[in-house]
């Protein structure tokens, strides 16, 4: 992106990294996935980011010790408890408002769901979260950095993130190190791994499910943008699944998920971003990404599958949470509807980030995504965006 574009179409925010230390995502890393992922990218840490490197390091000791801990005490019970009802997935890219609707629907209190804390320390949560989340959670902020959402450790988070925390491949490491290769771009879609790798990944899901099920033993609600390009082992694991799919405006995404990446490659890495390359892997991602979706769609029942639009659901929230519960044959939406509104009534105030994107970034997304804007009936003729 030119540095016209990014003053254009990248507002900033604040306050994250002005504090001495904060906890990050890759604090719950165990020490094989984390020195795995060091030498495979030969140490090349920027010297700012040393301390954060050597902290992390020493903590993944402790969380070796904690999930020791949680499976002595906690071994025999996972193994023996199964997952009571195939989850409910929300799918769709970055910045199309899967966050919102994970947070919408697990206000229902049939539904569990992996908070910041279980995937922060998704090897241990079981026995941990007693003591590290009043601990660390006055060190939280209470804002996400991207998009000033509301953030603790309790709120729903990607379960993507716990299992990079547990050592599994993903496409998310690419976070720690931004200025080399794309990390694992084979785990977005899972679908050129041998079948032992695709096992192991299976299995790594499955345990950490499981785990959430012996603390609460109710329906999951997961949602992680990455799945939607994993349909089809989804329902290799889970065939009964529900998958709800969000779309929007791509003129609207594209700078914010720019933006997003940005805050993470600067608040959760382990090099000072030169974000050279950063378009063009927005760009890849999000077709690769509906490539797999859009082929692997068609294995879904009508029961299993509701599509809305975001610009139609913060219009009218209720009536499409209605349209979710009723489609995907979930029942007790009325019991349900005084929290939705109560969280649209304080909700508000809230205010989505601004863009401004030059005309020919604008030209470029036209192009670049043409089967996404033409699948989902998408055009627009302003370069006036918001996030």
């Amino acid at each position: 992106m030119s540095a016209a574009q990014e003053k254009q179409s990248q507002p900033e925010n604040s306050g994250y990294t002005d504090r001495l230390w904060i906890p990050r995502v890759w604090d719950g890393m165990m020490p094989a996935g984390w020195f795995r992922l060091l030498a495979r990218n030969r140490l090349a840490i920027s010297p700012r980011c040393l301390s954060m490197a050597a902290l992390i390091s020493v903590i993944t000791l402790f969380n070796w010790a904690f999930a020791l801990t949680q499976s002595v005490l906690f071994g025999r019970r996972i193994r023996r408890t199964k997952i009571q009802d195939d989850p409910i997935f929300v799918v769709g890219h970055w910045r199309s408002g899967t966050t919102l609707l994970h947070e919408l629907l697990v206000l229902d209190p049939r539904f569990t769901f992996p908070s910041n804390y279980d995937c922060f320390a998704p090897t241990h949560f079981l026995v941990s979260g007693w003591l590290i989340r009043p601990t660390l959670g006055l060190l939280l902020p209470s804002r996400r950095p991207m998009d000033n959402m509301a953030f603790g450790w309790n709120h729903p988070q990607e379960d993507e993130f716990a299992m990079c925390n547990m050592g599994v491949p993903s496409p998310y490491l690419t976070t720690l190190f931004a200025n080399r290769p794309p990390q694992y771009p084979e785990y977005l879609d899972l679908r050129n791994l041998p079948p032992a790798a695709v096992r192991r990944w299976k299995d790594s899901l499955r345990w950490f499910l499981t785990c959430l099920t012996v603390r609460r033993p109710r329906r999951i609600v997961l949602k992680s943008p990455v799945h939607t390009a994993r349909l089809k082992v989804l329902l290799e694991m889970f065939p009964k699944a529900k998958f709800v799919h969000i779309v929007r405006d791509p003129y609207a995404i594209f700078p914010s998920t720019i933006n997003l990446w940005k805050r993470l490659y600067r608040d959760e890495g382990l090099q000072t971003p030169t974000y050279q390359g950063l378009e063009e892997y927005v760009f890849n991602m999000l077709n690769r990404m509906y490539d797999a979706f859009e082929e692997d769609r068609r294995l879904l029942a009508p029961g299993q599958f509701c599509e809305v639009h975001y610009e139609e659901f913060v219009a009218h929230p209720v009536a499409q949470m209605r349209r979710i519960y009723e489609h995907l044959g979930l029942g007790g939406f009325e019991a349900v509807r005084p929290a939705i509104e109560t969280y649209f009534a304080e909700q508000k105030h809230y205010k989505t980030n601004r863009y401004r994107m030059t005309p020919e970034l604008h030209a470029e997304i036209t192009r670049r995504w043409s089967r996404y804007i033409e699948q989902y009936g998408y055009a627009s003729e302003t370069a006036d965006t918001k996030s």
